[in-house]
């Protein structure tokens, strides 16, 4: 087997140099012999941890804070996709008091030196490097064992790039040339790595397909089982179609989405009369984050997605403080009264099924937490008792549901219109509304039913910004049930949707001048 020298200096700092025996310091390029060994043998060991690393990542807490000091929205990926969801136009917020999210609502988190766009930026960097690491410690193996993680790693890599590539420029289509994010992989060196410009969204795009289609190879027949933070071919295949589908290679959007339904199964509509969405043990996920009791954002009590998300928690901003996450009025309106998406949040009237039986301590729930119209009741408690104050919720990063559609509107951007129209109402009527009938009679009435569908099905989850750029669609909220300061309309594509590379980046990469970054953009006025 072939062991380079790169793996070797990688995997000696992480056995943190115990051997004095080298031939040169770690900023040199060799390690003695003897301590080959030890690191060879160790190297299984090594890459379980390093597998293992990229699970922790996205739970992380304190990314750009301090942990005596943290930021109380800087709890890994959920924050993240808390951040994009609160820049659409589907969940508004207060815009005061103790709303942590409240800069991303109002779009003053696109400045670059903001705390919001580093945490995006490092969330997946940081993401990107664990992936890396288990790249370098599985180079050139021929072990079963060590191929999977090797799938793992190139497929936890594409998606950063996924997510970076939305976040920081507009759309593949159309903007295939524009600067995107840069390119970083295991076999660069760090003056490379500080020296890195911005690859244009095709570059990254390609490298997000090399990856995957790697990933696909090495994990063809493994499943997950129980593990649902480990990446399996199920994932791959939902990651490529999510990838296809912002390439507009719809066919393949759609046979790679099929593929992943074999995965999972969808929440049953009985499933999902409750609150839930909380547990990664569901057959509909395919991928989550597993958080534990004993995780640091869940030892904080409040520094965690349950406390900025979940109306039933015991212990969050969201009851404690009434900083709860609504549903937009326009988008509620839309829901058919026959869909149970619709008792996802509190109606006008005060009512939800989910919730209107419950009681906590005696008094009814939504009285208990105060619950007022348009709140959202999707996610429940930890361990489904209401009034729980551990916040050790699962947070989803890929349900099958998705799969579902992203399967439908790639048959009907294909040309098949009579498929998708059956693939979406097999969907709709076996697992949400048993009285649905989709009516599109064209692929753009199909595609933006679909998107309908996917705000609906997937609100709060972390698409909601990245489906407004994909679609080029403009931001709405006046004439809805977010506060007058924070009603914009916005144009589609608008300057302002879109990060600018942080100054974090800026300062330690010289390969990208202020003259490379995204413009600035004026916050928006209502």
């Amino acid at each position: 087997m072939k062991i380079t020298n790169k793996y070797l200096i990688f995997a000696s700092a992480v056995l943190m140099l115990t051997s004095c025996d080298l031939d040169k310091e770690m900023e040199g390029q060799y390690i003695g012999g003897e301590q080959n060994e030890g690191v060879i043998e160790q190297r299984p060991n090594m890459t379980v941890a390093a597998v293992n690393g990229m699970a922790a990542k996205l739970n992380a807490f304190a990314t750009v804070s301090t942990p005596e000091n943290p930021d109380h929205n800087d709890y890994g990926l959920a924050a993240v996709h808390q951040a994009l969801e609160q820049g659409g136009q589907d969940m508004p917020c207060t815009t005061s008091g103790y709303n942590w999210f409240n800069r991303c609502q109002n779009y003053a988190d696109r400045l670059y030196t903001s705390s919001e766009d580093e945490l995006i930026w490092k969330t997946f960097y940081n993401h990107m490097d664990a992936a890396n690491k288990v790249l370098l410690l599985t180079e050139d193996t021929e072990d079963p064992d060590m191929l999977i993680y090797r799938g793992q790693a190139f497929a936890a890599r594409a998606y950063d790039y996924l997510n970076l590539a939305q976040a920081y420029q507009f759309t593949y289509a159309g903007h295939e040339n524009s600067l995107c994010v840069p390119i970083v992989t295991e076999d660069m060196t760090e003056e490379e790595k500080q020296t890195n410009p911005r690859a244009t969204v095709q570059q990254v795009y390609e490298q997000i397909l090399s990856d995957l289609n790697q990933a696909v190879e090495l994990l063809t027949g493994y499943e997950n089982g129980t593990k649902k933070d480990k990446i399996d071919e199920a994932v791959v295949y939902g990651l490529r179609a999510r990838a296809n589908l912002l390439m507009q290679k719809w066919a393949e959007a759609a046979s790679d989405a099929e593929k992943a339904i074999a995965g999972g199964t969808p929440q049953s509509l009985e499933a999902v009369s409750k609150p839930t969405f909380n547990s990664a043990s569901a057959n509909s996920w395919l991928w989550g984050v597993v958080i534990t009791p004993d995780n640091d954002v869940v030892t904080t009590g409040i520094i965690n997605w349950p406390s900025h998300l979940c109306s039933l928690t015991g212990n969050g901003y969201t009851t404690l403080t009434g900083s709860f996450r609504y549903v937009s009025s326009a988008l509620y309106d839309q829901i058919p009264d026959t869909d149970i998406r619709k008792q996802w949040f509190i109606s006008p009237e005060g009512t939800s099924t989910l919730v209107d039986n419950e009681t906590v301590g005696g008094t009814p729930v939504i009285e208990y937490f105060g619950l007022s119209p348009y709140t959202n009741v999707k996610f429940g408690a930890y361990q489904d008792v209401m009034g729980n104050t551990t916040n050790s919720q699962d947070w989803p990063l890929m349900r099958v549901e998705e799969m579902y559609l992203i399967k439908a509107e790639g048959e009907a951007m294909s040309g098949n219109l009579t498929k998708a129209k059956q693939t979406l109402e097999d969907f709709v009527k076996t697992y949400r509304n048993p009285s649905y009938a989709c009516t599109a009679s064209s692929a753009q009435e199909m595609q933006d039913e679909i998107w309908l569908q996917r705000r609906m099905e997937l609100w709060g989850e972390g698409f909601a910004l990245f489906d407004i750029l994909r679609l080029k669609k403009p931001i709405i909220r006046k004439g809805t049930n977010y506060e007058a300061i924070v009603q914009f309309n916005i144009d589609p594509e608008s300057q302002i949707m879109i990060y600018r590379i942080p100054q974090c980046e800026m300062e330690t990469n010289k390969g990208i001048k202020e003259e490379d970054n995204n413009p600035a953009a004026p916050q928006p006025t209502v």
